[in-house]
């Protein structure tokens, strides 16, 4: 076992082979690379289940022996400066590799189908494998070095594979915006390890954990607290801008651009989860800080509630799917603020496959929507155009209310135990943050619920015409906030405000071609000619079951109760080595039968309703609820409709408009660069070329002059001479 800890760090680079023979591939053997595309897929996935292997049984000899692993190379320069390069094997390591190599396996099988019909495969393949890679890295760094390399190496993969799509103008601003967005945590992330090197002299955890310990502990020390507490903050910002909280939050949905598969890789087990796993290793750092602490929580709050506000009225279903992430992600940071470092992590584990699952389900409604509008983001990925698709993809539909039950907190799937025992936690942190995160609970279920009806729900919505409310016939539409109206046809208008011009930039990604019979229907007097969507294959179903599975069963991991013969909490046994009980109070994650089904009655009970008022809005207007017509009722006992209506646009306003934040950023901050830059550009033109080019012409005037006195005629000679004897009496005499 001592050779697998000493060589574990090979495990990182394994997947790099794949990027690497496809690069000497394309030099070498350019055409061939190319048509043998498809054979990518196979390494990729079989490189990264070598490292999942190994993972998996590094981390079983965790639990049995509750060992950490350090194995350090120093390079001596001189006597005065070394560099360190090693790599960390502990609880934290193994647990953030077995997230990372299973999502990412799951993810690999499913992008063979995915992407078969996209020119970049081998393109994407290559940036998948090397995204793995650098996240590998991250979580095995030894130091503060390496962290900020890969670091580095992950954001840039992220660059890369956000704006695949390149050609799509929309996607290189998307992948401009998160690298730019990205770039400011990153500089305060610099900066706040080049301090801390200033104070401690040490780049190393260990090293550095313990000297800043002692440095806070001593009071006679002669650092600044403040400058100690400004370091910490700057290593904090890093993780708050990767991991999408406020206010570096605004990268998130634009990321949506990129292709499905990517989505879920980063929403899951890369970029978002490194900030949470940055926290969660500089947690005995931030520890000994409760200023640092106190500032972590009230991020997270602030991002729990902004998220799952924003979702709410999102017509975009992976931006919907990407506000849902940022919200989740708020409660995790939320429990490292409050010190519940195991808490946090059982969150971010069930919700990676949570969140998976949604992804790559979405990405299966995506496909069996092309079928019928062809390649259309704004079509394709528009839930207001969906419905009905329970009939057409079952599969998909029941995987997919599997990932919605869990990400709403339903028993007995996944992340009803993380995010219950967090609410827990919050209770005993304070009960106003536990207020605000058990009513986000409730929006949480009500917007996935909103998300699975307008999808599965109904009559397939996309030949409607437009949604202006007239009645013409017994069609009805579903509005954004689900609304009864009824729908009228006008063949010449295209929907007001659901439907979007398609943009020219097509990608050449063919839609498959499906064997099933075309069919002409009516349509309020018009034909139109359509293909039935279908489910995805079979490659693309099994990554999606397996996670259906992880759903089901991976809350088992972190079941924590005090009674005999229950012993379930895998996670907390996993976690010991790396536990200072002085650092983490919350070790003792036991809970009472009776206290926990208490507080999980309260939380699921919110959810429910949750769920209940999305089912009231949502569902189809034929349906049993609809005709008791109990919307109509409501509104005649309501005497202040007309003030209900108001808040609710407001609220739809605040959440369809990103919360006006990016409109804020472009008008204060690009805006303003923008008129810096204009101030610069006239200062740079007018001042500082101005002046060469006023001495310049002065010389050339002046040159122009002496050429012209001094061309040999002696009359010119006279008037200068009698010139200056006039200028010379008139200063004489004056």
């Amino acid at each position: 076992m001592e050779y697998t800890y000493q060589y574990s760090w090979i495990l990182t680079f394994i997947p790099l082979l794949v990027p690497m023979l496809i690069g000497m591939g394309l030099l070498l053997f350019p055409t061939a690379t190319k048509n043998l595309r498809r054979v990518w897929a196979f390494p990729s996935v079989l490189l990264l289940s070598i490292v999942m292997i190994f993972s998996i049984d590094l981390s079983i000899h965790q639990i049995n022996t509750s060992s950490i692993y350090q194995y350090v190379w120093s390079w001596t320069i001189n006597n005065d400066l070394s560099l360190e390069f090693g790599h960390l094997i502990d609880s934290l390591t193994s647990i953030m590799s077995i997230l990372i190599t299973t999502v990412g396996i799951l993810v690999l099988i499913y992008s063979d189908n995915y992407m078969f019909h996209d020119q970049g495969y081998w393109r994407f393949f290559a940036y998948m494998s090397f995204f793995n890679t650098s996240m590998l890295g991250l979580v095995t760094s030894s130091n503060l070095i390496q962290i900020y390399i890969f670091w580095e190496f992950v954001g840039m993969c992220s660059y890369f594979l956000i704006g695949f799509w390149f050609t799509r103008p929309i996607a290189a601003n998307a992948c401009q915006k998160a690298f730019i967005t990205n770039r400011v945590g990153d500089f305060g992330l610099l900066l706040g390890i080049l301090g801390l090197y200033w104070i401690t002299g040490s780049l190393e955890f260990r090293d550095l954990f313990e000297i800043f310990k002692n440095l806070i502990s001593n009071k006679n020390n002669e650092v600044n607290l403040l400058f100690i507490t400004l370091c910490a903050f700057l290593l904090f910002a890093g993780s708050v801008a990767k991991s999408a909280q406020f206010p570096f939050h605004v990268w998130l949905p634009d990321a949506m651009e990129g292709p499905t598969p990517i989505s879920a890789l980063i929403h899951a087990a890369t970029m978002v989860a490194a900030g949470i796993f940055l926290v969660a290793r500089f947690l005995p750092l931030f520890i000994v800080l409760p200023y640092i602490m106190n500032g972590i929580a009230l991020i997270g709050i602030i991002t729990v509630v902004l998220g799952a506000t924003l979702a709410l009225a999102q017509t975009d279903i992976k931006r919907g799917l990407a506000y849902s992430t940022m919200s989740q992600l708020g409660y995790m940071m939320l429990a490292l603020g409050m010190g519940s470092y195991r808490v946090a992590l059982f969150h971010l584990i069930t919700h990676a496959y949570s969140k998976a699952l949604l992804f790559l389900g979405s990405g299966s409604i995506i496909h069996s929507m092309e079928t019928i509008v062809g390649y259309s983001p704004d079509k394709s990925q528009n839930m207001v155009l969906m419905g009905g698709l329970t009939k057409h993809v079952p599969i998909t539909k029941t995987a997919f209310l599997v990932g919605t039950l869990s990400l709403c907190g339903i028993p007995p799937f996944a992340c009803f135990w993380s995010k219950d025992e967090i609410i827990n936690d919050i209770w005993l942190y304070s009960p106003m943050f536990a207020i605000i995160a058990c009513l986000t609970a409730g929006l949480t279920a009500f917007y996935m619920f909103r998300i699975y009806l307008l999808v599965f729900e109904g009559h397939l919505n996309v030949h409607f015409k437009n949604y202006n409310g007239k009645k013409t016939s017994s069609f009805y539409s579903i509005s954004c906030w689900g609304k009864e109206g009824q729908l009228t046809m006008n063949n010449n208008e295209r929907a007001s405000f659901f439907c979007k011009k398609t943009h020219p930039y097509r990608i050449d990604r063919n839609v498959k071609k499906i064997m099933r019979p075309f069919l002409v229907i009516p349509y309020f007097g018009t034909n139109k000619t359509f293909s039935y969507s279908n489910e995805s294959d079979n490659t693309m179903l099994f990554s999606m079951l397996v996670l259906v599975l992880f759903t089901l069963f991976l809350g088992a991991i972190g079941i924590s109760f005090n009674q005999e013969g229950v012993d379930l909490d895998i996670l907390s046994r996993m976690l010991i080595p790396s536990l200072n009980p002085f650092l983490y109070p919350n070790l003792n994650n036991s809970v009472d039968w009776y206290e926990f089904v208490t507080n999980a009655t309260f939380s699921v009970s919110i959810a429910f309703y949750g769920i209940f008022i999305a089912s009231f809005l949502y569902k189809p207007v034929y349906s049993s609820l609809q005709n008791l017509n109990l919307l109509n009722l409501f509104a005649k006992n309501v005497p202040k409709k007309i003030s209900v209506e108001k808040i609710v646009n407001v609220i739809y306003d605040w959440s369809y408009n990103r919360g006006y934040i990016d409109s804020f950023y472009e008008i204060s901050l690009i805006g303003g660069v923008r008129r810096l830059a204009k101030v610069n550009s006239f200062f740079d033109r007018r001042v500082i070329d101005g002046i060469p080019n006023a001495v310049g012409l002065t010389n050339f005037l002046l040159a122009e002059i002496i050429k012209y006195v001094g061309g040999g005629r002696i009359s010119s000679y006279i008037l200068l001479y009698f010139f200056y004897v006039l200028i010379f009496l008139v200063i004489y005499y004056f």
